[in-house]
C-alpha cells in the first residue's frame, strides 16, 4: 500500500513558476515508477512527467524545457517544477506511483495559470 499527498498547487499569473511536490509514504526508489499527470476540464487525463526507479526522467512534449521532475529520497518525496506556466498548463495535478503491479493516485492539486 502507498500513499501519495501532493501539495504546491495554486494560482500563477503565465510564465510564473510553481513547485508541486508529492510525499510518498515509502521510498520513491523503491517505486518501479513515480510520476504527475493532469487532467483539464473536459479532457483525459495526460502524462507530464515520470522518472523510473529514481533516475531516467521522461516528460510530454508538452513541457519539455519548462517543466522539471526530481525527487529527494530522504523526504520520500518527489517534486515537479514548473517554470514558464502557460494557461493550457491549468489541470488539476496528480501525483501517480507504480509499484508491485498496483497503481497509486494522489487525490490532486489544481493548478490555474491565468492573468
Amino acid at each position: 500500500q502507498v500513499q501519495l499527498v501532493e501539495s504546491g498547487g495554486g494560482l500563477v499569473q503565465p510564465g510564473g513558476s510553481l513547485r508541486l511536490s508529492c510525499a510518498a509514504s515509502r521510498s520513491i526508489f523503491s517505486m518501479n515508477l513515480m510520476g504527475w499527470y493532469r487532467q483539464a476540464p473536459g479532457k483525459q487525463r495526460e502524462l507530464v512527467a515520470h522518472i523510473i526507479n529514481g533516475i531516467s526522467p521522461n516528460y510530454a512534449d508538452s513541457v519539455k524545457g519548462r517543466f522539471t521532475i526530481s525527487g529527494d529520497d530522504a523526504k520520500n518525496t518527489v517534486y515537479l517544477q514548473m517554470n514558464s506556466l502557460k494557461p493550457e498548463d491549468t489541470a488539476v495535478y496528480y501525483c501517480y506511483a507504480f509499484f508491485r503491479r498496483y497503481d497509486y493516485w494522489g487525490q490532486g492539486t489544481q493548478v490555474t495559470v491565468s492573468s
